[in-house]
C-alpha cells in the first residue's frame, strides 16, 4: 500500500493523473456542459430506453450535507435483508465505479460500458448533459443488474435534479444549509422549497431537518401535494457515543422498539444520519421493510470513505473528510472536539473557488496546530481557489502557511505532523486527490 514515508512521496506519479477517471472519457462523446434545469430530457432518453427506472422500487434522498452517508447506509440495511439493492451516489473520490453499487459492491467496467453503449443514441439525441446522461446511465445499470430497490442521491437541488423522475416508496431530505445558492436560492427557505421539489402526492418525506421553519416549508409542501410528513426528532437519539472508529446511540422506533445502532461513520451527525435512514426504513411497504436484525447489521457494515475517515499507520493518523462547506466544517470541528486525536495536528486543506472558504478557515483553524492551504490537483480549472488569496486573508495567522503543490503540502504535513495527526479536508477533490497518493482508494479492495 502506497504512503507517505517521513518526508517522502511514495508515488508522486499518482498526482499526474487527471481527476477524471479514464473511465469517464470512454461512456460518452462530449455532452453539453454545466447544469441545465428540467426533467424533461433526462424523461425522454428514459422513454426511449422502455422506463428502466420503473423496473424496480425506488428510494429518492436530498438534502445538503449528509445525503451520500444516508444512501449507502440505507443499501447496507437492504442488503442485509436479503434485497439486492443498487446504491447511486455522486460525487466519486477516485474512481467513476464508486458512484454505482450493485449488492453491496461496484459494477465492472465492462459492465458499465456496456450500459453507457445501451443509452448513448437517446442520451446525444436528446442532448443531455454529463449528469443526465449518468444518471439515466445509472437507472439502465441497476434495471440490467436486476436490483430490487435502488436508493438514489440527488445531484443538485431537488426539484429539477435528473434524478427526480422517480417515484420512490420514500424521500428523504436530510438537512438545509447554504450551498449551490447561484442555483438554489439565497435563503434557507428557498433552499428548502427547492429540496422538498422530490416530494410526491402518497409518498412520505421524512427530515431530519429541525429548525422550525424550515419544518413549516416541509410541512406546508407535503400538505399542498398530499403527501405524508414525518421529522426525525434529534433528541429522541439521548447520549450519542463517538470514538475513532464508531459512533453508537440507542434509538426508539416504531416498527423494531429500542434500537441500539452502532455505525462505522464516525460523528454526531453520522448518528442524525442513521437515524434518518431507520425512519425511512420505517416507512417502506411491509415487503421491504427489513427486520431489526437487518437494520443493525446493514449500519454495522456500512462503508462510505472520505467522512471523517480515520487511518493510521507507522507514519501516524490521518483523518479525511469532504466538508465542503460552513455547515460540513461545523460538523468536522464537532467531531475533532469529541475524538482524542494524536498531537499535533495539521490540516491540509484545498477548498473549490465558488464556495464559501471565508467562512469555512476559521473555524478550522481555531482546532489545528498547523495549516497548509493548497490546490488539490484534481479540481476543475474553473473552479479552482486562489491558494494565494486565501492565504493573504488569514492575514497574521502563524501557524497557516500556503504551499500550491499538493504533492509537496501532504508531504510537509505529514513531516511536521510525525506521529500526531493529519487532517486532510476542503473538497471531495482534495480527500479524493489524497486517497489515491496512499494507496487508499475505496475500491482497491475489489
Amino acid at each position: 500500500m502506497d504512503r507517505l514515508a517521513g518526508s517522502h512521496i511514495v508515488a508522486p506519479d499518482r498526482l499526474d493523473r487527471p481527476f477524471s477517471d479514464p473511465l469517464v472519457v470512454r461512456l460518452f462523446p462530449p455532452l453539453a456542459p454545466g447544469v441545465r434545469w428540467g426533467l424533461e430530457r433526462t424523461a425522454r432518453a428514459l422513454e426511449a430506453l422502455g422506463d428502466p427506472h420503473r423496473a424496480y422500487r425506488t428510494i429518492h434522498v436530498g438534502g445538503t450535507n449528509g445525503k451520500g452517508s444516508v444512501v449507502t447506509t440505507l443499501a447496507s440495511v437492504l442488503n442485509a435483508s436479503g434485497l439486492r439493492a443498487g446504491c447511486f451516489t455522486s460525487p466519486h473520490l477516485c474512481s467513476f465505479r464508486e458512484r454505482m453499487l450493485v449488492g453491496g459492491g461496484p459494477l465492472s467496467e465492462e459492465e458499465i460500458l456496456a450500459c453507457a453503449e445501451e443509452v448513448r443514441e437517446p442520451v446525444l439525441r436528446f442532448g443531455l448533459t454529463f449528469f443526465e446522461a449518468i444518471t439515466v446511465l445509472g437507472f439502465q445499470a441497476f434495471a440490467r443488474a436486476g436490483v430490487d430497490v435502488g436508493v438514489f442521491e440527488v445531484g443538485l437541488g431537488g426539484r429539477l435534479d435528473a434524478t427526480n423522475v422517480v417515484r420512490p416508496e420514500v424521500a428523504a431530505v436530510t438537512n438545509i444549509a447554504k450551498d449551490h445558492a447561484e442555483y438554489l436560492g439565497s435563503t434557507l427557505e428557498l433552499i428548502a422549497r427547492e429540496k422538498a421539489g422530490i416530494v410526491k402526492p402518497g409518498v412520505p418525506l421524512v427530515t431530519a431537518e429541525a429548525r422550525p421553519e424550515l419544518v413549516d416549508v416541509f410541512r406546508e409542501v407535503t400538505r399542498s401535494v398530499g403527501a405524508p410528513f414525518v421529522a426525525v426528532d434529534p433528541d429522541a437519539l439521548g447520549e450519542v457515543e463517538v470514538a475513532a472508529d464508531h459512533t453508537a446511540f440507542t434509538l426508539p422506533t416504531r416498527a423494531w422498539g429500542d434500537l441500539r445502532v452502532r455505525t462505522p461513520l464516525v460523528g454526531r451527525h453520522q448518528a442524525t444520519n442513521a437515524a434518518l435512514a431507520i425512519a425511512v426504513l420505517e416507512y417502506l411497504p411491509d415487503e421491504l421493510r427489513p427486520t431489526a436484525e437487518a437494520v443493525q447489521s446493514g449500519i454495522r457494515s456500512v462503508e462510505y470513505h472520505g467522512r471523517d475517515q480515520i487511518e493510521v499507520d507507522e507514519g501516524g493518523t490521518w483523518l479525511f473528510d469532504v466538508a465542503h462547506n460552513v455547515a460540513g466544517t461545523r460538523s468536522l470541528v464537532d467531531t475533532i472536539d469529541r475524538l482524542e486525536l494524536p498531537r499535533p495536528l495539521v490540516m491540509v486543506v484545498g477548498v473549490l473557488g465558488d464556495k464559501d472558504w471565508r467562512g469555512m478557515l476559521p473555524p478550522l483553524f481555531s482546532r489545528a496546530d498547523q495549516a497548509i492551504l493548497t490546490q488539490a490537483p484534481s479540481a476543475p480549472p474553473e473552479r479552482r481557489w486562489s491558494v494565494r488569496d486565501a492565504g493573504d486573508s488569514v492575514g497574521t495567522i502563524t501557524h497557516v502557511t500556503v504551499e500550491e503543490d499538493f504533492e509537496r503540502a501532504m508531504q510537509k504535513a505529514r513531516a511536521e505532523a510525525g506521529k500526531g495527526t493529519v487532517l486532510v479536508t476542503g473538497s471531495v477533490h482534495t480527500v479524493g486527490s489524497a486517497l489515491s497518493v496512499l494507496g487508499l482508494e475505496p475500491l482497491s479492495k475489489w
